[in-house]
């Protein structure tokens, strides 16, 4: 009886918040991108998961950081400049948790396939792509909040 009770203690053993909640490693069908020279140094998030970020810093190579636009319980929303479109776009950078992580996986088909329908298309934001950075799933989208100052 003795040797049960152990053994079954070491099978229902809770998993802690920190492994629930913690990224895992992304499908391979999602694009990383490499850290590269005209990044920001490497910082930990801060400790809801948010990516931490100084204004006027690069988020890769492409897109300089402009703005905050607005904070949630998924991310924040940056404004950005990107370089080789030479346009302003919006950039939804979720929080590191793997279910936010998740939660936007499935955003983005939604996105999609509203994009896809014409009638739909619209009437919500265009995705315009997505890629992980730093355990960060980032949504760009076209800044709508520009065209409200014309």
């Amino acid at each position: 009886p003795i040797e049960s009770e152990s053994m079954e203690s070491s099978r229902s053993r809770k998993r802690t918040r920190q492994e629930l909640d913690s990224a895992g490693d992304p499908p391979p069908e999602r694009e990383v991108v490499a850290r590269g020279g005209a990044s920001p140094p490497w910082r930990d998030d801060d400790r809801d998961g948010h990516y931490v970020f100084d204004l006027g810093e690069n988020l890769t190579r492409r897109y300089k950081i402009l703005s905050k636009m607005g904070e949630g319980t998924f991310g924040r929303v940056l404004e950005c400049w990107d370089r080789e479109t030479r346009e302003y776009v919006a950039i939804k950078v979720v929080r590191s948790i793997r279910k936010y992580r998740d939660a936007a996986m499935i955003e983005i088909d939604v996105l999609n396939r509203l994009a896809e329908n014409e009638r739909y298309r619209s009437l919500c934001v265009q995705i315009q792509r997505w890629f992980d950075y730093r355990n960060h799933i980032c949504i760009i989208c076209t800044n709508y909040a520009l065209f409200t100052l014309i």
